[in-house]
C-alpha cells in the first residue's frame, strides 16, 4: 500500500481546517441564539410581531405622566411611539438619564400584555458634548463675541 502523496495530505488538512471552522461557527451561533434580542417598537408589538416570552428590545419614548413607583426599586411606565403604547414594568435602579418624555430602550419580554424589562437603557441627548470640548466651544464663542 502506498503512502498518501504530500499534495493530497495538504488537501485533506485544508478540508479538515475548513470543516473545523464551519463547526466552530455553527456552535457559536447555536450558543448565542437565545441571547439574540430583536428591536421592536410599540407599534410592532401592537401589530403582533412580538411573541410572548421572546427576548426583545423595546424602543420608544417614555410617556409623560406615566412613571409610577411601585415600592422599593420597582417602577411602571408606558413606552409610546407614533400610534401605540406598551406598559412596562421594571425592577432595578433606573439610569440617571431616564426621564419622562425621553427615549428609552428596554430589554426583556412580553408577558400577559405587559413588557417585563430586565434592563433599561436611557438614550442621551444627541447634542451631548464631553465637558472638555464643551468648554473649548464656549471659549471660542466668547472670544468671537469679544472680538466684535
Amino acid at each position: 500500500m502506498s503512502a498518501i502523496k504530500p499534495k493530497h495530505q495538504r488537501l485533506v488538512l485544508a478540508l479538515l481546517v475548513i470543516a473545523a471552522l464551519i463547526a466552530a461557527a455553527l456552535l457559536a451561533m447555536w450558543g448565542l441564539a437565545d441571547r439574540a434580542a430583536y428591536f421592536r417598537t410599540p407599534e410592532d408589538i401592537a401589530s403582533g410581531k412580538a411573541r410572548g416570552g421572546e427576548a426583545i428590545r423595546l424602543g420608544g419614548m417614555v410617556e409623560k405622566g406615566s412613571l409610577e413607583e411601585m415600592g422599593g426599586t420597582s417602577v411602571r411606565f408606558v413606552v409610546v411611539d407614533r400610534a401605540a403604547k406598551v406598559p412596562v414594568t421594571y425592577r432595578g435602579i433606573l439610569p440617571d438619564l431616564f426621564r419622562e418624555g425621553s427615549g428609552v430602550v428596554a430589554e426583556g419580554r412580553m408577558e400577559r400584555g405587559t413588557f417585563v424589562a430586565d434592563m433599561i437603557l436611557a438614550k442621551h441627548d444627541e447634542r451631548y458634548m464631553p465637558p472638555q470640548l464643551g468648554n473649548q466651544s464656549a471659549e471660542r464663542k466668547t472670544a468671537k463675541t469679544l472680538s466684535k
